[in-house]
């Protein structure tokens, strides 16, 4: 119950955990325009609030591939997707470093595709949400999974030290939009958009640097044997 109590509680955000920067080609250099966002999607008392919007973003890097896999709707060349609350965007250029890594993804944007704005000229398959590379805060997210795999066959009648998952803590470094945050305190609960419901670390976090601790995804990964 604790995905569903959170659900109706905590405010939304968005925060980039793994960062590929997103450079949108034709949007005017220097400018910044704030856009509207629900503040909880199942909630409408909860209110709106203003993200800062411009050239440069980060997006998940989950969220693009270079070669698409079958059923794959996100941004890949040539294809086009809706920034959430924002515009549609089409990946025309990838960016990479010496070794073949990804680096950035250029973009053009149609600034007749404003979400609100009640374009209908066309449709788009997915959505994917984002950070202001140029207004954001750096930020480190916790995600948190079983510390003991008891549920594996092989593991069965082992001492629970060697049961100890390796992959109970991954900690990645990422950004998230300031408004959301610009209050925050410790033990103050977000749900970061497809990421889950994250509280402020209260041990960790500092003047400088927010922490995050992963409560629950937003989907349970709970499956019976």
């Amino acid at each position: 119950f604790v995905r569903e109590d959170l659900q109706l509680k905590a405010p939304n955000s968005m925060a980039i955990l793994k960062p590929l920067k997103l450079v949108i080609t034709n949007y005017p250099e220097g400018q910044t325009e704030m856009l509207e966002v629900s503040n909880n999607a199942k909630d409408e008392s909860f209110g709106k609030r203003l993200v800062p919007f411009s050239r440069e973003l980060y997006v998940e890097q989950e969220d693009f591939m270079e070669v698409p896999i079958k059923k794959y709707f996100r941004l890949f060349p040539g294809n086009e997707v809706r920034l959430m609350g924002a515009y549609f965007v089409k990946c025309n250029e990838v960016i990479k470093d010496e070794n073949g890594n990804v680096t950035e993804i250029h973009c053009t944007y149609d600034p007749e595709t404003k979400s609100g704005s009640g374009f209908t000229g066309r449709k788009v398959k997915w959505t994917i949400h984002w950070v202001d590379a140029n207004n954001c805060v750096p930020a480190e997210f916790r995600l948190y999974e079983p510390l003991i795999l008891d549920d594996a066959p092989e593991n069965e009648g082992k001492h629970f030290l060697e049961q100890i998952n390796p992959n109970s803590l991954e900690i990645l470094q990422g950004f998230i939009e300031p408004t959301a945050v610009e209050n925050a305190k410790p033990q103050d609960k977000f749900q970061l958009v497809r990421n889950g419901f994250f509280n402020i670390d209260t041990k960790y976090t500092t003047n400088e640097k927010l922490v995050f601790n992963r409560i629950v995804p937003l989907k349970s990964s709970f499956k019976l044997k």
